[in-house]
């Protein structure tokens, strides 16, 4: 499960970056989302829910 999530955060982390031409107008918002994601699940793991 845990390597997983790290897979999927890691494309996500990929995606949001805006260096391809399509998501630079994006701004910070996949950024945001995807730092709001790591923290839920920073917490999750913390609390053992993961």
């Amino acid at each position: 499960m845990g390597t997983i999530l790290i897979i999927i955060l890691l494309l996500l982390l990929i995606g949001g970056l805006p260096v391809f031409p399509h998501s630079r107008s994006w701004g910070y918002g996949p950024s945001g989302i995807i730092g709001t994601v790591l923290i839920i699940l920073l917490i999750l793991l913390l609390l053992g829910k993961i």
